[in-house]
């Protein structure tokens, strides 16, 4: 059996990444409908329901760690450990979700990973991308994803979704998760920065989609960065 394929979402916060992976998995499994025997160019059998994930959380484990560190109460966690939380968050979700999901031939979607580390803490925290890169390899066995896709609008329209949407939440069930959002104007800007820096050096994997589009333009630009890694469609 193929290894199965590994995408993950990353962009800043109000990027539109929930919104595009739904959008994504529906368009993954409507593939197949007439179709039981429906294999990309790669091997992967399309006939499987995609796994959704996201980071922190996903786990019982990780939802615990969500929640430490993205409240906003958390003001007083040191980069460090909040790098070091983000990186256990991901090793138990690579053993509970992710590796299985991939030996069993699936399609696997991650809201997250390694480069949101690398942007965050790396970037935003300035702890640098060579600790976030050795720790990927330590603790995360240097699993890479075969796609990226990088959403990029503007800062100040993914700012304002994030922390609209945060409002909604924490409303509605009292769940406070901007703690990242509330960060000054600055360290938005140096994530950004490091975002771009990651999509220059990995071009190969990472699928950079920028500037304020609507949601059906963004997905077209998704679905043909799949297809153009994944393979074309047989069996249909």
């Amino acid at each position: 059996m193929p290894r199965g394929f590994f995408i993950t979402f990353e962009g800043p916060d109000g990027s539109g990444k929930s919104t595009q992976i739904k959008r994504l998995a529906g368009w993954i499994e409507s593939l197949h409908q007439g179709f039981p025997s429906c294999t990309s160019d790669r091997g992967i059998d399309l006939g499987l329901k995609p796994v959704l994930t996201r980071q922190p959380g996903g786990t019982a484990t990780g939802d615990r760690i969500r929640a430490l560190t993205l409240d906003s109460r958390a003001a007083d966690l040191a980069p460090m450990t909040e790098m070091a939380l983000m990186f256990a968050d991901r090793a138990q979700a690579i053993a509970e979700i992710i590796q299985p999901a991939l030996d069993e031939g699936r399609i696997v979607i991650c809201d997250r990973f390694t480069d949101s580390t690398e942007a965050y803490q790396g970037g935003g925290r300035r702890l640098g991308s060579q600790i976030v890169l050795d720790l990927h390899r330590l603790v995360c066995g240097n699993l890479q994803p075969d796609l990226t896709v990088l959403l990029m609008p503007s800062l100040e329209a993914s700012l304002r979704r994030a922390r609209r949407r945060n409002e909604r939440s924490a409303a509605a069930n009292g769940q406070d998760e901007g703690r990242f959002e509330n960060e000054e104007y600055a360290f938005h800007e140096r994530v950004r920065d490091k975002y771009r820096e990651i999509a220059a050096r990995e071009p190969h994997r990472v699928e950079l989609i920028e500037g304020d589009r609507s949601i059906d333009e963004v997905h077209g630009c998704v679905v043909a960065a799949v297809e153009k890694r994944l393979g074309t469609v047989a069996g249909r």
